[in-house]
């Protein structure tokens, strides 16, 4: 199977105009697509499937009780497949099987252990301050970000422990945040504020053959061992903001095999 994968296109203020590639089967957006949604009519018409998992920025503003079923229908009016701790298998011309493992997988800001994690929560206070979200009524800050993650997490880590059965041949796992510290935006390191981009989910890479994120403004492909089996592959296609020339060296036309 091959995909388009898009993500950090923030065309709530950013000019871009994506395009199909040709021999994609799938197109995966990643998150942080448009804080406004009105960005999304831009890939209704798309000529493969969209799977879509959720960025912070879609809840920009937004209540999460309310704003996660409006952002069901709205990808329901699109045609779109999201995912929200859910999976799905879909097959391509070949026969090829493929799970795709979806969440936002909100930051739990353990990225760096006990020992800085309220240093993470500080930091994340910034981000959630730009957010201006809520949760139940309530402002959603970095204590509420870190309780819908660790539901996010529970659900991976046991959506990742179901055997097969001769369902699917290979796991696609996407997630708007990335899993490991390896995705970290090499402009910032390991500071406090990077445990609101990446978690610390490297635990998981191996029951995964691909996993596709977001949310840094910068791009990778990488390779993580598996002992026993080749190699599981990360990759962050994320455009970012042309004003801050992020989307230098981006390719959107980008192809990747699972």
């Amino acid at each position: 199977m091959k995909l388009q994968l898009l993500s950090d296109l923030h065309l709530e203020t950013e000019d871009f105009r994506p395009e199909p590639i040709a021999g994609a089967d799938l197109l995966v957006l990643a998150g942080d697509i448009d804080a406004t949604w009105r960005g999304f009519d831009r890939f209704a018409a798309w000529p493969v499937p969209v799977l879509f998992v959720a960025g912070n920025h879609e809840f920009d503003g937004r209540e999460l009780t309310d704003a996660w079923p409006a952002l069901r229908a709205e990808t329901r009016r699109l045609g779109w497949t999201l995912l929200e701790r859910e999976s799905i298998v879909l097959a391509d011309r070949a026969g090829q099987r493929v799970r795709f493992v979806g969440s936002i997988r909100w930051s739990d800001f353990d990225l760096f252990g006990a020992a800085r994690h309220d240093a993470a929560m500080r930091a994340a206070a910034y981000f959630m301050r730009l957010m201006q979200a809520t949760r139940h009524g309530a402002e959603f800050d970095a204590a509420g970000v870190r309780a819908e993650s660790l539901a996010c997490r529970a659900w991976l880590e046991d959506e990742l422990r179901q055997p097969s059965n001769d369902q699917w041949d290979k796991t696609v796992v996407v997630t708007h945040f990335a899993p490991s510290l390896l995705s970290a935006d090499p402009r910032y390191g390991a500071q406090p504020g990077t445990a609101s981009f990446c978690n610390a989910d490297d635990d998981l890479l191996a029951q995964a053959d691909l996993w596709l994120h977001g949310h840094l403004h910068c791009r990778h492909d990488y390779l993580v061992p598996r002992p026993g089996r080749g190699p599981m592959r990360v990759v962050c296609q994320a455009r970012g903001l042309a004003q801050k020339g992020e989307d230098q060296g981006y390719d959107s036309g980008k192809l990747i095999q699972v």
